[in-house]
């Protein structure tokens, strides 16, 4: 039976290279002449660090910047509180997010169900295969989630006939 598999990823080495290619561009940008702005990566976690809440905000539009120019989605990106450091320095936290969150999953089968289509959605830890008799279903199936669901990055992998 044709199936395939909704999932969300983030390449992790894109995610290493567009780190350095920020903290690189921070560190030759003259508004942080000076300052103690960088950026630091543990696994999916990243840190951002600045000298004020402005220039925190310039440090995420930079990370933003080149995961954009690096084809990286940055609604995967969840942005933490500002915390206050030592004297006027903050930072913030900020998590990669990878797989579909549970309520999303959830959701997408939903609107499987709903649309009347001849596909069936199951969850698949932090995937959804999707599964139907033939592979036109399959590919309106693609569209309409594509349509519908906007707010998270979604790929379509493991599409098996």
């Amino acid at each position: 039976m044709p199936s395939f598999d909704i999932v969300s990823e983030v390449d992790k080495q894109e995610v290493k290279n567009a780190i350095e290619q920020a903290n690189k561009e921070i560190g030759t940008r003259f508004d942080f002449k000076g300052s103690d702005a960088r950026i630091e990566q543990k696994e999916m976690e990243l840190t951002a660090f600045a000298d004020d809440d402005f220039k925190l905000g310039q440090v995420l539009d930079v990370l933003r910047n080149r995961m954009t120019k690096r084809n990286l989605d940055v609604r995967s990106l969840e942005i933490g509180a500002i915390e206050k450091i030592s004297g006027d320095k903050v930072k913030r936290k900020v998590t990669v997010k990878t797989g579909v969150p549970q309520e999303k999953s959830k959701q997408i089968v939903k609107l499987l169900k709903d649309s009347k289509m001849k596909v069936q959605g199951s969850i698949q830890g932090e995937a959804v295969r999707v599964s139907g008799a033939k592979r036109d279903d399959l590919q309106a199936a693609i569209q309409l989630v594509k349509k519908s669901v906007t707010d998270v990055p979604l790929q379509f992998s493991n599409f098996r006939d």
